[in-house]
This record gives structure tokens, sequence and C-alpha cells, in this order.
């Protein structure tokens, strides 16, 4: 029985180690960035966490408890999501990035795309500035975030999309361990806790680097030009991996869930 409880115990660590894997970090960098409040970059993490969670309990107690087998075609095209995701990550902080500079530095050459008019609807004058790189996935990002439940549920639904692809990792690793399904369900929840505090941990240090060494507007922005086209670059990897060297788009897909 100590055995089995320091098993599930380890659960809470691993699941922390599990938060810094690299699809992790890239994500919640590309919001953190735009984010210089500490506590609410600690939610930022708490709600990506809880996301993660919900479907690592959901499909790892699915297969745990009913045997469920995933087939390679839907197993890879779970981690197809995650690098979709990055990618829309990465060009909607590169759309944002292009967008504040013709905000700050507009022009009126005819050679450059960007050009704004003037709105008088009633209210002060207002400019709005359209460039190539106005994409509408950054303009509806733009538009949500004037809720403030949306800066909250974007991490809570991208947890669930990176729990989607690693849960039937973790359910088949805890089934070599533990053979009561209880306990092996058990293990789940102290690891999805223990990933909910690790990414909290995260996006904090990740926000308290930023408020001190980043005080600028345009060191904000290029930081969060770079964390873009990181998530771009790492999620056209993804897509490449998963679509054709393990042949989600072939007739021969193998896929190994990690």
């Amino acid at each position: 029985m100590v055995g089995l409880v320091s098993i599930i115990a380890l659960g809470f660590f691993l699941g922390m180690r599990h938060a810094t894997d690299p699809d992790h970090v890239i994500a919640v960098t590309t919001i953190v960035t735009r984010q210089r409040n500490i506590a609410r970059s600690a939610w930022i993490g708490v709600f990506w966490g809880l996301g993660h969670t919900l479907t690592i309990l959901l499909v790892g107690a699915a297969i745990i408890l009913f045997n469920l087998v995933i087939p390679p075609r839907l197993g890879l095209s779970m981690e197809l999501s995650v690098g979709f995701m990055l990618i829309i990550l990465g060009v909607m902080n590169v759309a944002s990035f292009f967008r504040s500079v013709s905000e700050i530095a507009p022009t009126n050459s005819a050679d450059v795309l960007a050009h704004s008019h003037v709105h008088r609807p009633g209210d002060p004058a207002h400019a709005h500035f359209h460039g190539s790189m106005d994409k509408s996935l950054a303009h509806a990002d733009r538009l949500l975030k004037k809720y403030g439940f949306y800066q909250y549920v974007r991490p809570l639904v991208i947890g669930i999309v990176h729990g989607l692809a690693g849960s039937a990792a973790v359910a088949l690793l805890v089934l070599t361990t533990i053979r009561d399904p209880r306990w092996a369900v058990a293990y789940l929840l102290l690891f999805g806790i223990g990933t909910i505090a690790g990414m909290m941990l995260i996006t904090m240090s990740l926000a308290s680097t930023l408020h001190w060494i980043g005080r600028s507007r345009r060191f904000s922005r290029q930081l969060a030009l770079a964390s873009g086209l990181i998530s771009l670059g790492f999620g056209l990897l993804v897509a490449y991996q998963t679509g054709i060297v393990s042949g989600l788009f072939t007739g021969h897909p193998t896929w190994t869930p990690r």
C-alpha cells in the first residue's frame, strides 16, 4: 500500500514536469507575452491546466475503465490538432505585431499595403489601420478580448487540445504500473493537479520576468513576435511529422502514444 501511495504521489510531480513540455510552454508563452499582470498570468496557467486535466481524466479514464482503444488515425489527428493550434496562435501573434507597427508608424506611401481611414460615428474620431497581415483570426481575437472571460477561455481550450494529444500515453503508462482501475484514475487526477500547479508556476515566472525586463512597449511587441514565430514554426513541424512522417495523410498511419 505504501508503494502504491508513493506512485500516486509521484503522479503529482510528474504532472508538474509534464507542464514543461516544449509545445505546452510555447503555447502559453504566446498568450503570456501579451499579459503583464502576474496574477492574471497565474490564472492563465490554471485554466490551461484545468483544460488539460479535463481531457486527461475523461479520455484516460475511458481507456483504463472500458479498455478503450484509440485507432492510429484518430490518435494522429489529436496530435495534429496541437500543430494546428500552435500555427493559429503564431499567426495571431505575428499579425498583432504588424498591426501594432502600422498603428504606431502609419505611412502615406502607395507602395505599402497598410492604410488608415477615420470614422466618426458620433464618438471622437478614431482610426482603423488595416494591412495584409490583419487576418480574420487576429481580428476575431481582438474583438473577443473586450470580454473578460475570453482571456481564460482561450487557455482552457488550448489545454483541452493538449490533453487530447497526451491522454492516451499517460493512461497507457498508468496501466503498466497500476492494475487497480480506481487507483489508476486517482493517479490521473493527481497528475492533472500537478500539471495545473506546474503551468501556474511557469506562467507566473514568465510574467514576472517580462515585467522586470520588458517594460517598454517596443520590447513587448518584439517578444510577442518572437513567440509567434516560434509557435508557428513548431506547429508546422508538428503538422509535418504527424501528417507526413507518421503517415496520417497516407494509407499507412503509424502512431505511438507519447
